[in-house]
């Protein structure tokens, strides 16, 4: 039997080697041309508690992290109990009996995984032992692992030789003890090498990466998980001339600061996630009102307040669009894969510079720690968008007019304040009713400097359609996928742009008869947005904190399709 897909799990105490084996597992077949994606989930203490990692390995394009696991590795007992239930049937479990015993059920088998290891010569080769029996147990050619151990550790430094020839020999003990057990998966079908160079990269890294890209000057942030990659990538690769990087005492500096920065000409971000965001609340009211260019990142995760902080959510997007008192509405771009992370960053940054104002990019946990190979981005797609700045003379009002105007530069002509204030054309404060009414009008009106047409759309004529938004669009699209092979009939709808929409997009949805919003949320936030535009929308909403199943998600959508056919019978 050939399979032209695979996904195991790891799992076990957080610290063990998991999250670093779904990882070498994922390159490896990368490296050789399949399609991968991990995903990674964990508590939130610095070391140990319940954690597991998987890698999804396929012929063609991976979209979700996969619904049933095909190989089980259960570190502990503990591990084993929680996800042996996920095992598909004929699906094997690999488990660590220097922790654990089994009865003999037909569908496991024990290996001492460390004294493998200490066999091998090198006590930190686990992950090479269980490897090597992964391997054996969906008849991986034997050269794809030796070949990409050699070409890790050959560094040019000494001993990299005995660190290979340790591993190399770790791979063929576990793939013996598998051979031992007789289990077998049949054989993953040849690799089908994706057309263009690719990269294997996490969300986070894209994110950094796409703004780095854009022209990104300055980056300050504060460590919040899961943002905190984001910081660590910008301290390491955001250099250069007239480049900047500062890791803040607190959200409240990192928003100021970057608003400054932005004040005085930069193109500037931050990262953070949901408690940090709700931190950042005056500055980004402050960046709208004052009409200044900044980029905030919100990695979210399980709230509200602490919540689950390992753990993925799509639960702040109405804090998004609307974070400060007052009237607000922010723009909001929502990425929904680790290629989108890229684009998705460098347009949030050419967004803040066209419009001249605060955006917020939503991205989750999910897909900040997510790896997956993806095209190479193409920088010539990316542009370097720049705000209008004003090169005449001194005396010039920038909030003079009711539409967007060019902004000064400190040390330039047409010097102004940058007010916090309600304020007349220099930018001093003014409690006149009608500036206020000009000035209100003048930012909300600037939104639609971001309108385009930019979505996706398919099976437009069919009256029902589901439309996800951020990370949720992997197991939806992979849902929509099934159901159109099984014959069911529905429309498709999704962008990145979730304020403003697309006005086109706003016009067809308005249209439907229903649209199914599945989104990881308690309240259906999408959902409500779209109804107060006139757009019949429901959510399908799940809050465990990990992310949908494929076919829990089938089945949600095609109940629910048949609820509405039978409602309109009886109209």
């Amino acid at each position: 039997m050939r399979n032209k897909d695979f996904v195991v799990r790891f799992a076990g105490e957080g610290g063990g080697g998991l999250v670093t084996s779904a990882e070498l597992l994922a390159q490896v077949t990368a490296q050789v041309g399949y399609h991968v994606k991990t995903y990674v989930t964990f508590p939130s203490q610095i070391m140990g508690g319940p954690t597991f990692a998987q890698a999804r390995i396929s012929t063609e394009p991976v979209l979700s992290y996969g619904d049933e696991l095909d190989v089980l590795v259960a570190f502990d007992r503990a591990a084993y109990d929680t996800h042996q239930s996920e095992v598909r049937d004929g699906g094997v479990i690999i488990y660590n009996s220097e922790d654990f015993q089994l009865e003999e059920d037909g569908k496991s088998f024990g290996m001492r995984i460390d004294e493998l290891a200490k066999a091998s010569g090198n006590t930190r080769a686990a992950n090479m032992v269980i490897l090597g029996a992964i391997a054996n147990l969906v008849n991986m050619p034997e050269h794809y692992l030796p070949e990409f151990v050699t070409k890790r550790f050959t560094r040019g430094r000494p001993g990299d030789e005995e660190i290979i020839k340790g591993n190399i020999l770790a791979l063929s003990l576990g793939a013996e003890e598998a051979k031992k057990s007789g289990f077998s998966l049949g054989e993953l079908e040849d690799p089908q090498p994706p057309e263009g160079e690719q990269i294997m990269i996490k969300g986070n890294d894209a994110i950094s990466l796409g703004a780095i890209a854009a022209g990104l000057d300055v980056f300050i942030g504060y460590p919040i998980s899961p943002a905190t990659t984001i910081l660590v990538y910008m301290e390491r690769n955001l250099t250069g001339p007239g480049k900047f990087v500062y890791q803040s005492s607190s959200e409240i500096e990192s928003i100021i600061s970057i608003v400054g920065a932005g004040y005085a000409g930069k193109k500037s971000m931050t990262s953070t996630a949901g408690p940090g965001f709700s931190l950042m609340s005056e500055g980004i009211g402050m960046a709208w009102m004052a009409e200044i260019p900044a980029v905030i990142v919100d990695v979210q995760r399980g709230g509200p307040a602490t919540g689950l902080p390992t753990k993925v959510e799509q639960s702040d997007l109405l804090a998004a669009i609307h974070p400060a008192h007052g009237d607000v509405s922010m723009p909001v771009i929502a990425v929904g894969t680790v290629e989108e992370c890229f684009y998705g960053a460098a347009l949030a940054l050419n967004w803040a510079e066209r419009y001249q104002g605060p955006v917020i990019l939503l991205s989750d946990h999910a897909l900040s720690e997510q790896a997956q190979n993806i095209p190479k981005p193409d920088l010539s797609k990316v542009v370097d968008e720049r705000r209008k700045t004003y090169q005449g003379q001194n005396g010039y009002e920038r909030y003079a007019d009711a539409e967007l105007s060019a902004m000064p530069i400190p040390g330039g002509p047409g010097a102004y304040v940058a007010n916090g204030s309600e304020h007349d054309g220099m930018g001093d404060t003014t409690h006149l009713a009608s500036r206020h009414v000009t000035m209100t009008e003048r930012r909300f009106g600037k939104l639609k400097l971001l309108e385009d047409d930019n979505y996706e759309r398919e099976n437009t004529d069919d009256p029902i359609a589901v439309m996800t938004w951020g990370g949720s669009k992997g197991s939806t699209r992979e849902a929509y996928d099934q159901m159109m092979k099984q014959g069911q009939k529905i429309g498709w709808y999704y962008t990145m742009q979730l304020n403003p929409l697309p006005p086109k997009l706003l016009e067809e949805l308005r249209k439907k008869e229903l649209v199914l919003i599945p989104e990881l949320n308690y309240l259906g936030q999408f959902s409500s947005l779209l109804r107060a535009k006139g757009v019949k929308a429901e959510s399908i909403t799940q809050y465990t904190g990990t992310p949908f199943k494929v076919n829990d998600l089938i089945k949600k959508i095609s109940d629910r399709m048949q609820a509405q056919k039978k409602d309109l019978v009886q109209v």
